[in-house]
């Protein structure tokens, strides 16, 4: 018999108040926040590296893989939401009191290699940043990066509130930058939107572009942002009965699908750029951020376009590791029940993503950090199937969920994108195999 769970998170658990107004939108307030916490995922330097390598080699092809990922993220992400209001408990918990410890283990180390390769490619891309930004080494920039934790702390001590604060005012930052680059880069905005709407049948016959796409989909469908999401969703103080958790779904819903709509504007944004800059320069190979970066403000014409992406580079690493570090705690205590203090948890899942980051850039070099971010979020997508399909299972079980269950278009929609999900990767090894 499997011990109940301590609640997800229990530090900030319930501890965001919410306005019981009869007004919409003041209620609605009271639940903004988590899921613009989990879209700062699917606009994370791992993103950057995908969405600029497409650009420049395909053009504006690849928008639509953009388009329909983030469509899958909104249903996944909505289905973690209920899943954490529904049974007050988070997708690592639910998995560790369902499956027992073996399979629970084994889910647990996969989802370790995926926070693993998420903190790899915010670490990398936070680094980066500050070498180009303040010519700091891309060694000591991996260092400096630690000190987030610190920031993490601070914040939480002042309460949950001033940790979304920090991450929507980045948000915002990022979404102006990229707003004024798109206006410097002067896109074809007819091919951006045939682009966006119409998927190309090279996607699955060109191991190139399949192999970028399906970074895009692990960059953009990260698997622990579905673990995170079922936990912090909770962090409202909604009543705890069926009416009052129906109301915490649709209003936790409206705020995931905003907030993911403007990642969807971020990730276009860049790969837009990336191909009305680099692709129609004839720089087909641009994938290295820094590259970026050299070429970005003389083909533009604009001498501070290069300076406008390195700060929105760097808040975009920031903002990843923030919810990259609790989500790394999420897991530790939903999965294996380790009970540490939290500024100990928070230095381990850490010290996970910066010490094979020192590894690497000390073999590699700063050449290799561009390959490096694309396969961080190809290993993304590979374990994405060991989140959704425990996701979905769940959210379709009444016997776990209630009345809250999934109704069964709700169920064969979901199904679809986790089939989805698996036969891409599978596709992709294949190829891989073959040598294509």
């Amino acid at each position: 018999m499997v011990a109940p769970a301590a609640p997800s998170l229990p530090e900030v658990n319930s501890s965001v108040s919410i306005s019981r107004s009869p007004h919409y939108w003041r209620r609605l307030l009271g639940f903004i926040g988590p899921g613009f916490m989990i879209s700062v995922g699917y606009m994370d330097p791992g993103n950057w590296a995908t969405d600029i390598a497409g650009g420049s080699r395909f053009g504006y092809t690849l928008l639509f893989v953009i388009m329909a990922s983030n469509l899958m993220a909104i249903l996944l992400q909505n289905l973690s939401l209920k899943l954490g209001v529904a049974t007050e408990r988070d997708l690592a918990q639910m998995c560790h009191e369902c499956y027992g410890p073996k399979v629970s283990f084994a889910l647990w180390v996969f989802a370790e290699i995926a926070i693993a390769a998420c903190d790899l490619a915010e670490v990398i891309g936070s680094a980066i940043a500050l070498e180009l930004l303040f010519h700091i080494p891309l060694f000591y920039g991996v260092l400096i990066t630690g000190l987030d934790v610190l920031l993490i702390l601070l914040l939480q001590r002042w309460g949950f509130r001033y940790i979304e604060a920090l991450v929507i005012a980045l948000i915002g930052t990022i979404i102006v930058l990229f707003g004024i680059q798109i206006v410097l880069s002067r896109p074809e905005y007819g091919l951006a939107l045939r682009g966006l709407v119409m998927p190309s049948s090279g996607i699955l016959t060109n191991h190139g572009m399949l192999y970028i796409a399906i970074g895009m989909l692990g960059a953009t469908v990260m698997p622990h942002n579905l673990y995170l999401h079922s936990s912090i969703v909770q962090s409202r103080q909604y009543k705890r009965t069926p009416e009052g958790k129906r109301e915490a779904i649709h209003l936790a819903g409206v705020d995931s699908a905003l907030a993911l709509m403007l990642a969807l504007f971020v990730n276009a944004a860049i790969l837009i750029v990336a191909a009305a800059v680099f692709h129609r320069s004839g720089y087909f190979d641009v994938a290295a951020i820094q590259d970026a970066y050299k070429l970005l403000s003389p083909l533009v014409g604009a001498a501070g376009a290069s300076t406008l992406f390195a700060v929105a580079l760097l808040a975009s690493g920031q903002n990843s590791s923030i919810t990259g570090t609790l989500a790394g705690q999420i897991v530790m205590e939903g999965f294996i029940r380790i009970k540490l203090s939290p500024w100990l948890r928070r230095l381990i899942t850490r010290s996970l993503a910066i010490i094979p980051t020192i590894i690497v850039v000390a073999i590699t070099g700063e050449r290799g950090t561009e390959k490096l971010l694309i396969l961080s979020q190809v290993i993304l997508s590979m374990q994405l199937s060991f989140a959704v399909i425990p996701l979905v299972a769940f959210t379709g079980s009444r016997r776990r969920m209630g009345e809250f269950v999934n109704s069964r278009g709700m169920q064969a929609l979901a199904w679809f994108v986790a089939g989805l999900i698996a036969v891409l990767n599978a596709w992709l090894l294949a190829q891989t195999a073959m040598g294509q």
